[in-house]
């Protein structure tokens, strides 16, 4: 029998922010899906038709061990075998700052799906810039458990730049939510720049630019 367990809530403050988002029923495609912990909350708690793209092979076949229709695939090469507005949300969690081209995934995942989640580790948080500063070492902490030369992270980026981006490439910011290095969330009405310094992760909800939008049925 498939194994639908939910994850261990202690892995990723992320996850129920990320559903709390999808409405309930949606088409849903998790890129960087890892082993499938969010696509089986997912469809636990929020009844998707889940479908998930993961790069390692140990990964895809812990999802698939589990009994959720994941594949193996490359977020930088492969997305474009996938039609415009295949699904109601494309979910990119913690993965985007490991692409080779964050521009280029971002713009597909905004093709693919009518609404984009993308969260992420926040590199300009306090806690970076004070390691850094007092060390003058790149730092490594629970949460960046990985050193220089090992780290998956290709794409160092802030707050403030993704934001940037999405303005550069049209995408509008529906929901925005900065947490902060225990997984409380921040005040909404915080200015960016306090957001830039305290959060230690985002999650935002996009929607494709207006041009790019499928007509009303």
């Amino acid at each position: 029998m498939a194994d639908l367990s939910l994850p261990n809530p202690d892995v990723r403050v992320d996850f129920d922010l990320i559903a709390d988002l999808v409405t309930p029923g949606s088409r849903v495609l998790d890129v960087g899906c890892g082993e499938g912990d969010l696509l089986a909350l997912l469809e636990s708690v929020r009844q998707v038709d889940g479908r998930g793209i993961e790069l390692s092979q140990a990964g895809v076949n812990k999802g698939v061990a589990r009994g959720l229709a994941v594949i193996q695939g490359d977020a930088d090469r492969d997305l474009d075998q996938y039609p415009a507005n295949a699904f109601d949300y494309v979910i990119l969690s913690q993965t985007i700052q490991a692409t080779r081209n964050p521009k280029a995934v971002l713009e597909s995942l905004l093709r693919i799906g009518g609404k984009v989640i993308v969260s992420f580790p926040n590199f300009g948080h306090f806690d970076v810039r004070l390691r850094l500063l007092l060390t003058g070492r790149m730092p490594v902490s629970k949460r960046l458990p990985y050193t220089w030369y090992d780290t998956p992270n290709i794409h160092f980026c802030t707050i403030r730049d993704f934001v940037a981006l999405c303005d550069e490439i049209g995408a509008t910011v529906e929901k925005a939510i900065a947490l902060d290095a225990t997984g409380n969330k921040l005040p909404f009405t915080a200015p960016w720049w306090v957001w830039n310094l305290i959060g230690a992760q985002g999650v935002f909800l996009l929607s494709k630019p207006a041009a790019d939008r499928a007509p009303a049925r």
